[in-house]
Order: C-alpha cells, then sequence, then structure tokens
C-alpha cells in the first residue's frame, strides 16, 4: 500500500470515528442499554422502617415468608428512621431495596434523572395523622407552636407543609409562623410530653402513641385530604439495575411480600403480636395493647401503591416548598412482576394509572 493510499484510508477512518461520535452526541448522550439478567441474586438487602406503617416488612422478616421465597438469596436487612435515609442507601448502592414512603421514593427518582429506581409494589395505605395538645382547636392555633416530622422531606413533612400552606399558614420562627422541626419519632414524643412541642404529623404507631401514651388529640387525619381515604404511605422501591439483573429475585420478594399482606389480613390478632414483637426487638419497647388496635385500625396493607395519587403528590412537594417543581414521575412503576406475581395467585392487576410510561 503506498503512503498516499495509506493517508487517505486514515483520514476516512479517522471520519467514521468522529462521525459515530457525532451521532452519540446528536442522540442527547443516550443512556446505556439495560443491564442483562444475571439470574437469581446471592444477596438481597432490603431496608425498612420500625413502624406499624411497616407493618408487611416486618411480618415478612420475622415469619421467614421473603426468605422461604428467596431459597437460597440471602436476605439480609437495614432499618431506617425515615425516608430520605433510605434513599441516600440506594443511591449509594449500599441498598438494593426498600419499604419506603412516597414521597422520599418521589424524590429518589427525580434525583436520578428517573434511572436509578423504580416503584414495584405498595405496603400501607393511611396511617398518618396530626395530632396536637388538647388546647389547640384549629389550624390558626398553630401559630408559634412547635410541631415535629420524622425527617426534611419525607412524606410526613410534605404532607404537613402542603397542609400549611393550603391552611394558609406560613412556616417559620415567628409569632405568627409554625415552627416545623424534624425529628425522630421516639424523641419527638419525649419532647411532646415535656412540653418543648406541641404536635406531630407522625406515622403510625407514634400518632397513637402520642394519643394514647401523651394525651394528645387528632387536629387533622390524612384519610380525609384524598380521594376515598386512601394514600399511598408505604410502598416497595427497588434499584433499576437489581431489578434488570434479578428479575426473579425481585419477583420472589414480591411474592414474600404478598403472602405476608395476606397473612396480616387473615390474622390479624397474630399479626398485631407478630409486629409488636419485632417492634419490641427493633425499638427495645413494644407497644400497649390500645396502641397497637388503634395503629392497625388506622392503617389498610394492600400492594395496591395508588398510582395515580403520585402526580398529586409531586406537586404537592412544590407546595410544601420542599421541591422547586413538580417531579416528572412518568416512568416511575413498574407492576409488571408484580401484576405476574398476582395473576398467579387468582388476584386482580394492580393499574399503573399510566405511571408506567415515559
Amino acid at each position: 500500500m503506498s503512503s498516499r493510499t495509506l493517508t487517505k484510508s486514515l483520514a476516512i477512518a479517522t471520519a467514521l470515528v468522529a462521525l459515530a461520535a457525532c451521532s452519540r452526541v446528536d442522540r442527547g448522550g443516550e443512556t446505556a442499554p439495560p443491564a442483562q439478567d444475571k439470574g437469581a441474586a446471592t444477596e438481597i438487602r432490603l431496608g425498612y422502617f420500625p413502624n406499624v406503617t411497616h407493618a408487611a416488612a416486618l411480618i415478612g422478616v420475622d415469619q421467614g415468608l421473603f426468605a422461604k421465597e428467596l431459597g437460597t438469596t440471602k436476605l439480609t436487612t437495614q432499618t431506617f428512621n425515615a425516608g430520605p435515609e433510605a434513599v441516600n442507601a440506594l443511591l449509594g448502592e449500599s441498598l438494593d431495596a426498600t419499604f419506603i414512603g412516597s414521597g422520599p421514593a418521589i424524590n429518589a427518582y427525580a434525583k436520578s434523572k428517573g434511572e436509578a429506581v423504580r416503584l414495584i409494589s405498595g405496603a400501607t395505605s393511611g396511617g398518618a395523622q396530626l395530632v396536637v395538645k388538647p388546647e389547640i382547636n384549629s389550624p390558626a392555633d398553630l401559630k408559634g407552636k412547635v410541631i415535629t416530622t420524622p425527617q426534611l422531606g419525607n412524606t410526613q413533612d410534605v404532607a404537613l407543609k402542603k397542609w400549611l400552606a393550603d391552611e394558609k399558614l406560613a412556616v417559620g420562627a415567628g409569632a405568627d409562623q409554625v415552627n416545623v422541626t424534624n425529628t425522630e419519632n421516639s424523641q419527638s414524643l419525649d419532647l411532646f410530653r415535656k412540653g418543648d412541642v406541641q404536635g406531630a404529623w407522625a406515622p403510625e404507631p407514634w400518632s397513637s402513641r402520642l394519643v394514647i401514651d401523651a394525651g394528645a388529640k387528632v387536629l387533622v387525619d390524612e384519610k380525609t385530604l384524598w380521594e376515598g381515604g386512601k394514600f399511598p404511605t408505604t410502598v416497595l422501591l427497588v434499584r433499576t439495575k437489581f431489578l434488570q439483573e434479578h428479575p426473579q429475585t425481585v419477583e420472589a420478594l414480591l411474592r414474600g411480600h404478598l403472602a405476608a399482606t395476606d397473612f396480616a389480613q387473615n390474622n390479624k390478632v397474630e399479626a398485631k403480636q407478630i409486629v409488636n414483637k419485632a417492634l419490641k426487638e427493633l425499638t427495645g419497647k413494644a407497644l400497649g395493647e390500645p396502641v397497637l388496635d388503634r395503629a392497625f385500625d388506622n392503617i389498610e396493607l394492600t400492594v395496591d401503591p395508588q398510582a395515580k395519587s403520585f402526580p398529586q403528590l409531586a406537586k404537592d412537594a412544590v407546595t410544601a416548598g420542599v421541591a422547586k417543581e413538580a417531579a416528572d414521575v412518568a416512568g416511575l412503576a413498574d407492576f409488571t412482576l408484580l401484576n405476574k406475581v398476582l395473576s398467579a395467585a387468582g388476584k386482580p392487576a394492580v393499574d399503573t394509572a399510566g405511571l408506567d410510561k415515559k
């Protein structure tokens, strides 16, 4: 080959490489192709909270229902106080799946630009209330008072701030404002008893503990703010890559989740005892029977995540001042495996409400 021909060949090759590069840029830096199915995972790391609103997780772990379905896949668990902590673990890839509130689930999806996580099931509807000192009788009475939520940006934090905005009440430390602080649920109970805080927007069993153990009263039951009294308090979220690489493991997890949910629905007395035992092991203290009964009465365990509510929840975060703009939740849900599990169990499919399409 002559030097002229070689030079011409190299020029063509260089041009082709440049063209290919330009093509990738023109496509807007498209994302990498989906991860390939690698079969069953050797381990799945599952998160959940020591709350009654996470009853299905507590039952599934304690009764070995997840482990039974997972077979040779090792189940490793970790507990969290609130959603933002679990989100950090998911996005940091130190967690594969977690039971979590709807607000942090949306936040995780938004932070990763719709890539890192998928909503695969519901867990609990209802079970959150604004409980306050007996002398507080109206929204206006909250001015100058301190109200707690479990963590900044968590599901209850967004719900409280959105409700305050609807009531034309500003958040802040002024005499005409409501001072919203973020405190772990157990600490909120102690602070309420001391009189350092005057209320809390809390999930079960903490709202019931505040009412029964500390003399609070209900100012707002969040059920009253949603059509039909249904809203997603707890859902099941998984890392997208884990879902793509280990779908059969995720399917097994969902079978265990459905088994735990069915068990709780069909064996309510025993389910309460199991949840209480698990809470004692995790927090060092069991719930009194009145608290346990009230907490269970306030929740509905269901694998339906109420998908249609997620666009509104995204808007609520903006109204609450937690987000600058409503997260685009299109594509958040993937109920393929859930509906497969439900079909095999002879149960109706869960509606995606279009949340599965980008």
